[in-house]
């Protein structure tokens, strides 16, 4: 089967839709996997050894994109999310089976709906994905290898944190919080490190000035691909739930991860793809008491202890 699989946004989302990359190929060897994402996802979907082909979503140019996806002669697509947009370019295509999550008005443009109800948060959106395989492969088992992507890259003596924002991160640690936590590492043999995406230039400004202990400052200029190998080099990574976040679970990467106290915003709904025992979740709400950073504070030092 010549099949594209959609997802057209961030990182973070894009990340959780890896795990129906991975069981389709792996237990269908012969299906060749073609990628329709965004931009920012691009450079990193080529280098993923398990989808076959990349295709740019150019919101800018979109007869490109639709040019592009009728060369290939898809038998096939599976969309993890939809909008009009995307359903008129994969309408106008020619793909005679379209999947996608029975949603919004969009979905008059795909005829193989599945309704999953998405809003109950009856498991993680990389399991919504995953569930979507079953049009095509019925006799599919939801699972995959882990770690998601095996780069083999050796832990050195370092915390990441990463304390910037993402689209469905409503919890998150104070700045402030951040330091202090980051400080109690620095009284360790761990080295501290900062991380810092082009959005977050005041969490850089700010924690820059504050901090009174050594610390390194990364700006996360390099390529999503080595941004990915350099947190997966860490001991414990720190964050919000953010693109980044999704990134360490990629690796099996051991996290402590901030989420907002809502369903919506839970690890419920949002949790990474690494194994369980490597997941440490914490649900936040705006004023979040002393207590709950203790327990954090307590989290991290028993990781490091380990």
């Amino acid at each position: 089967m010549n099949l594209l699989i959609t997802r057209h946004d961030k990182i973070g989302d894009f990340v959780v839709t890896l795990p129906l990359f991975k069981a389709i190929k792996e237990q269908y060897p012969n299906t060749k996997l073609t990628a329709l994402v965004s931009k920012i996802n691009f450079d990193f979907a080529k280098e993923i050894d398990f989808i076959d082909n990349v295709i740019l979503f150019d919101k800018e140019n979109l007869d490109t994109t639709l040019k592009q996806i009728k060369e290939k002669k898809f038998d096939a697509s599976i969309s993890c999310f939809i909008d009009t947009t995307l359903g008129k370019l994969l309408f106008k295509s020619g793909i005679k089976n379209r999947v996608a999550p029975a949603t919004k008005i969009a979905q008059i443009f795909f005829n193989k709906r599945v309704k999953q109800r998405r809003s109950k948060v009856e498991k993680t959106e990389w399991q919504y994905n995953l569930d979507l395989a079953k049009k095509l492969f019925p006799k599919i088992k939801l699972d995959y290898t882990k770690p998601l992507l095996n780069l083999n890259i050796k832990k050195e003596n370092r915390v990441v944190f990463h304390p910037g924002f993402g689209g469905s991160s409503d919890g998150n640690l104070s700045l402030d919080d951040y330091i202090k936590l980051a400080k109690k590492v620095s009284e360790t043999s761990k080295k501290v490190v900062f991380t810092f995406g082009p959005d977050d230039a005041y969490s850089k400004d700010y924690i820059s000035s504050k901090i009174d202990f050594e610390a390194e400052i990364f700006d996360s200029k390099i390529s999503l691909f080595d941004f990915t190998k350099f947190i997966a080099s860490a001991e414990v990574f720190i964050s919000t739930s953010t693109g980044p976040m999704h990134l360490a679970g990629t690796t099996n990467t051991k996290t402590i991860s901030f989420f907002g106290d809502s369903l919506f915003a839970s690890s419920e709904r949002w949790a990474t793809i690494s194994e369980e025992k490597n997941q440490n979740n914490f649900m936040l709400s705006s004023n979040y008491s002393k207590e709950e950073y203790n327990k954090i504070e307590n989290c991290l030092m028993e990781l490091l202890n380990e």
